[in-house]
């Protein structure tokens, strides 16, 4: 066998492994990510935004994502392997090694260096930033229970990027928008801890879902009325319309079924109402894009 089909065997036997381990199967991440960011894009350029600039964005959500689960794995290899949901992935199995995937996330954040490098000076200041956010993010659950707020730093961080690619600047309606995606991925990412709390709480994890205790409800429903608030707060500022206002409505249908989910305090249910955070992500999005799009 030569070394090109020895290369090619390799890559055929690893990259299932790898796939996995960014979580190519499960896009909900990326989504989660990429709708905010699109968000600012379009808010930004009042209307479509270069394509360009789409395209790198779009391809930078994806690079960063990917690399933030690698990070996340590695940070938690020495939990996952005792939490029901996490048992199998590639780091907690062994069947990626911790030198593979520090490898692999070095090469996914180079490549997204490299791509924002197309963008100006001020954004390729602020992708430092971001590269430190999603490396240092997963560490803080060993010492904080509010590793959700500091996700929700680290998925805004591409709102004000896009407003600095576009504009060279970061308007007051960037921040709103910022501090409105923070109470959200707060919200929805503490959904998420919440399917893994007994595991976290016998492992020494921390996290909002923790913190939050039996008021857990009562503390998800000030942070998506208060992400609902300020999305209100953005739609005034930036003179959105009815579309705008109509997908806020429909997006309020959505954070109501999820606390319908979770009042039935089972883990496939937070789980669930953790992936409707999607389909808010979508409306709302369209709500911006036909607003903009048909003022101009």
């Amino acid at each position: 066998m030569t070394k090109s089909q020895q290369l090619q065997a390799w890559a055929k036997e690893r990259a299932p492994h790898y796939w996995a381990l960014v979580r190519g199967d499960k896009p909900v991440g990326v989504l989660l990510l990429l709708w905010p960011t699109w968000w600012a894009l379009f808010l930004a350029a009042d209307g479509l935004p270069p394509i360009k600039i789409l395209i790198i964005f779009t391809l930078g959500v994806w690079l960063t994502r990917s690399a933030g689960c690698i990070v996340n794995d590695y940070a938690d290899r020495w939990l996952d392997g005792q939490v029901k949901r996490t048992e199998h992935r590639p780091l907690a199995t062994g069947i990626v090694s911790s030198r593979e995937a520090k490898i692999l996330f070095c090469v996914l954040m180079l490549i997204a260096f490299g791509i924002v490098c197309l963008t100006n000076t001020l954004t390729i200041y602020m992708s430092v930033i971001a590269i430190f956010l999603a490396a240092s993010y997963p560490f803080l659950k060993r010492y904080t229970y509010l590793p959700q707020v500091y996700l929700g730093i680290a998925f805004g961080w591409g709102i004000p990027m896009a407003f600095t690619a576009i504009q060279g600047k970061i308007p007051h309606e960037a921040w709103l928008l910022f501090c409105a995606n923070l109470l959200w991925t707060t919200g929805y990412d503490t959904w998420y801890a919440m399917v893994d709390r007994d595991d976290d709480i016998r492992m020494g994890s921390k996290s909002t879902a923790i913190l939050f205790g039996d008021a857990d409800l009562i503390a998800l429903g000030i942070l998506y009325a208060g992400f609902i608030w300020a999305m209100i707060l953005l739609g005034r500022g930036t003179r959105l319309d009815i579309n705008f206002y109509i997908s806020l409505v429909v997006a309020c249908g959505f954070i109501v079924w999820q606390f319908v989910l979770g009042n039935k305090r089972k883990r496939d249910a937070y789980f669930s109402a953790f992936l409707n955070n999607q389909w808010i992500g979508l409306v709302i999005f369209a709500g911006i894009a036909l607003d903009l799009i048909v003022k101009t």
